[in-house]
């Protein structure tokens, strides 16, 4: 990729040249990658550049996702990065055990690299070029390079999470290689059987073939303290415990998201400088209850390939006018991690989502793809409920 050496400081103007691209997309991982697979193909017109500072794009993550999450317009889009798919899921807790039939799939971050490699030409990508700043036309790579573009959208995750109150959603996976077979023909996406310890625990498991499982030991926490040795020894006690012979761990990640719980929008935003387009976690798109990014990701991309412009500050209205629809559509959410961490003990907090499994699988569907109508969230709400009234509406009323 050849690009344009400037002299000047990076304050927003550039020379009355041609722009080195159309559309830089900084960071290449979930978001970012989306939105590049998604204009590459729907806009062949417009000139990309996906500039990531790894020598990979999309780090070192597995992401799974239901099918119901991902609209049908948008299979294209999500189908060649799928490296697992199973038939229906698991979830085990300590008073209910349920099969759930809705197709369930896993991407790879190997997969992901894969595609992108494939689908973007040579100049449409770069990776080991980290950024060190953006503005709306340009972008100043750390080696003094800067790339000028009619838009640039930065995606390089949540940095800042100023005017925010948060809980935690921490883990630590491993894929483990087996000596015999480990038995699991469908995922666990939950099995809270496990000892309750700093806050709500549950153990994932994703069958990659019959003699290799990726485990994952996870946390709904109040604090992001992440110790990965404890959890490493907690990931080896339940494949102990499950009767499977490990001959070694074939990858690991680490992983500490933010569960919303009430803040404001407006403080968030304006706490990361500058008015570039945002996207991903940067701009706040991902579920208030579960922290998953993947949906967003999908109907963000698609939203950017549709705009008519793609210049800086259009851009830059465009992601900021989505994200704020998207903070106020996810109040619900917001509420139900509120009465989770704030009203229910922490040793106690499975049995929200205990209750939870008890409802019809279209609405548990509905709900991980952040897409609930009224009537889902008045029957979430109903029956009998986990905790006491008195400690969800303390939860709900006081102050931040």
């Amino acid at each position: 990729m050849t690009t344009t050496q400037h002299s000047l400081p990076l304050d927003g103007t550039q020379d009355a040249q041609e722009p080195d691209c159309d559309l830089a997309i900084v960071g290449g991982g979930l978001a970012g990658g989306m939105i590049a697979l998604a204009v590459s193909k729907l806009r062949p017109d417009v000139k990309i550049l996906l500039i990531e500072e790894q020598d990979v794009f999309g780090g070192d993550h597995i992401w799974s996702f239901f099918a119901s999450d991902i609209p049908q317009e948008a299979g294209w889009l999500i189908a060649p990065l799928i490296a697992y798919g199973w038939r229906g899921y698991d979830v085990i807790f300590p008073e209910r055990q349920r099969h759930l039939d809705e197709r369930y799939y896993s991407i790879t971050s190997e997969r992901f690299d894969q595609i992108i490699r494939e689908d973007l030409r040579e100049d449409q990508r770069m990776n080991n070029a980290p950024v060190k700043a953006v503005v709306p036309d340009s972008v100043a790579l750390r080696d003094g390079t800067i790339i000028s573009a009619k838009g640039v959208i930065d995606a390089r995750g949540i940095k800042n999470i100023t005017g925010l109150e948060c809980g935690w959603q921490k883990f630590c996976g491993q894929s483990l290689q087996c000596s015999e077979p480990h038995g699991l023909t469908r995922p666990i996406i939950m099995d809270a059987t496990v000892d309750q310890k700093d806050g709500y625990r549950f153990v994932y498991c994703l069958p990659f073939s019959p003699t290799e499982v990726f485990v994952e030991d996870t946390y709904y926490s109040d604090t992001p303290d992440l110790d990965p040795r404890i959890l490493r020894q907690r990931i080896a006690q339940y494949a102990d415990e499950q009767g499977w012979k490990v001959e070694r761990v074939v990858r690991e990640e680490t992983g500490l998201l933010p569960v919303t719980i009430d803040g404001d929008f407006k403080k968030f935003w304006e706490a990361q400088p500058g008015n570039t387009a945002r996207a991903g976690g940067r701009s706040g798109l991902f579920h208030g209850l579960t922290s998953y990014s993947l949906p967003d990701a999908v109907r963000f991309a698609l939203y950017v390939a549709s705009l008519p412009r793609l210049d800086g500050e259009r851009l830059a209205e465009a992601s900021k006018h989505y994200a704020e629809q998207h903070w106020r559509s996810g109040s619900y959410y917001r509420m139900l991690s509120k009465m989770l961490f704030r009203a229910t003990p922490p040793d106690d907090r499975y049995s929200i989502f205990q209750h939870f499994y008890r409802l019809p699988a279209p609405l548990l569907g509905r709900f991980y793809a952040g897409q609930s109508n009224w009537r889902d969230k008045l029957r979430i709400l109903i029956g009998k409920p986990p905790i006491p009234i008195k400690s969800a509406m303390q939860a709900l009323f006081k102050r931040s």
